[in-house]
């Protein structure tokens, strides 16, 4: 599962191969969520409400670098590393 950011203790990931909708991974301690990429918004899962406000932050600022990502999994092509937020 590659990483594409990390950011105060949030690790996002995306998967290769993955179904429809576009999505990604976040994971920050045990809290394991699926988000999607448009519009930002859990799918599955669950993350403290600080954090899930910064990833859909985080998700919002970065839509068309997680876009280009997603379909450079779907293409088994390497991702590109996307900046945290800061």
């Amino acid at each position: 599962m590659p990483e594409i950011s990390r950011f105060l203790g949030i690790i996002i990931t995306m998967y290769y191969s993955e179904h429809p909708p576009p999505h990604f991974h976040a994971r920050y301690g045990k809290y394991k969520a699926v988000i999607s990429i448009e519009p930002p918004a859990l799918i599955h899962g669950m993350l403290p409400p600080r954090v899930h406000g910064l990833v859909i932050e985080w998700a919002a600022l970065n839509r068309n670098e997680l876009l280009a990502n997603w379909q450079l999994a779907m293409a088994q092509s390497p991702l590109e590393p996307i900046e945290p937020l800061e």
